[in-house]
C-alpha cells in the first residue's frame, strides 16, 4: 500500500519578535499561509522495521539530519510500530529558502504515517509531536491560515487571505535561520509590524491593506547581510508587485499580484536575475 501527501510551501504574511525567552527561543507573532508550491511525498510500507528514504533532489540529506526521517522514527518510537517505511520526496520547494520546505515534508510525513498505520492520532497531537521537530512544523501539519505565537506553535486559525497571484523568487544562496536569529538583538528592532492590521486587512478582505501592512522584522538582519536580497525586493517592487516582502529568514522574496495580466513581466523580470522563479496561488 501507497500514501501520497502533498507538503505545500508556506509565507509570511507578517513575521514579529517580541523578545528572547530564557529557553534561548524567540516569542514570535506571525500571521502565516501556504501557497500552491508543493513537495510530493510518498510513503510504502516496510516489513523491516527500517527507515528508508530517497529523493530525485541531489543537495538534501537523506540520514537523520532529513525532517522526514526524523518525522518518521518520532511516530514509530511514540506509537511503538514495528513496521519500516520507505519515504521518496519529490522536492520542488527550494532548500534553505524561509518556505518551510523541511518542516512541510516533516508535517506530511506525519499525516501520512498517521493514515498508513491506522493510528488514528488526533489532529492536535500531531500537531504536538511536529512542535518536537521544529517551530514551523505544527503549521504545517494542519495548513491554511494561521496567527502563530510562542516559538511559532501556539495556532490560531483565521480565514484565507483575499485570492491574489504569488510570486516567489529565491536568490542563488541559502541562509540559516538559526544564524538570522542569533544576529536579531530583539530590544533593537525599530519597525514592528502591525499583526493587528494584517489580520483585519484578512479578516475583511481588503487586500490593499494587506499589502501595506506587509511586514518581517527579520529583514533587517537578512538584508544587510545578503545584498542580494534587499536587491531581489527592489526589482520585485519596480516590476509591479503589489506587496512584497522576504518570507522567514529569507533568502525568497515574494510579492503579492492581484492582476492576472501583471504576472508574466514580473515573472520574466525576476527570471533574469535568478532562476528559482514561481507564479503560484494561494492556498485556500
Amino acid at each position: 500500500m501507497k500514501i501520497f501527501e502533498k507538503a505545500p510551501a508556506k509565507i509570511n504574511l507578517s513575521l514579529d519578535v517580541l523578545h528572547k525567552r530564557p529557553d534561548g527561543y524567540h516569542e514570535v507573532e506571525m500571521v502565516m499561509t501556504m501557497v500552491d508550491l508543493a513537495d510530493r511525498i510518498e510513503m510504502q510500507e516496510l516489513s523491516r522495521d527500517t527507515i528508508i528514504i530517497s529523493s530525485q533532489a541531489g543537495y538534501i540529506p537523506l540520514d537523520e539530519k532529513n525532517l522526514a526521517f526524523q518525522a518518521a522514527r518520532l511516530i514509530k518510537d511514540r506509537y511503538d510500530v514495528k513496521q519500516g517505511v520507505y519515504i521518496h520526496l519529490d522536492k520542488k520547494i527550494p532548500v534553505a529558502a524561509g518556505l518551510a520546505g523541511g518542516s512541510s515534508d516533516a508535517a506530511a510525513t506525519l499525516r501520512g504515517l498517521n493514515r498508513l498505520w491506522d493510528l488514528n492520532i488526533p489532529m492536535k497531537e500531531l500537531q504536538e509531536l511536529g512542535a518536537e521537530l521544529g517551530s514551523d512544523v505544527p503549521f504545517c501539519v494542519s495548513g491554511g491560515t494561521a496567527l502563530a505565537t510562542g516559538r511559532g506553535e501556539k495556532l490560531e486559525p483565521i480565514v484565507s487571505p483575499p485570492q491574489c497571484w504569488v510570486v516567489l523568487a529565491k536568490p542563488p544562496i541559502n541562509v540559516s535561520t538559526s544564524e538570522i536569529y542569533g544576529k536579531l538583538n530583539a530590544r533593537e528592532i525599530k519597525n514592528h509590524p502591525s499583526t493587528k492590521n494584517v489580520l483585519k486587512a484578512i479578516r475583511e478582505k481588503q487586500f490593499d491593506q494587506l499589502c501595506g501592512n506587509l511586514g518581517n522584522v527579520l529583514e533587517e538582519v537578512t538584508l544587510d547581510l545578503y545584498p542580494e536580497v534587499r536587491q531581489l525586493k527592489e526589482c520585485m517592487q519596480r516590476l509591479g508587485a503589489d506587496g512584497v516582502l522576504m518570507s522567514g529568514s529569507g533568502p525568497t522574496v515574494f510579492g503579492l499580484v492581484s492582476k492576472e495580466a501583471k504576472v508574466p513581466r514580473i515573472y520574466n523580470g525576476l527570471r533574469g536575475f535568478c532562476k528559482d522563479v514561481y507564479a503560484v496561488r494561494m492556498l485556500t
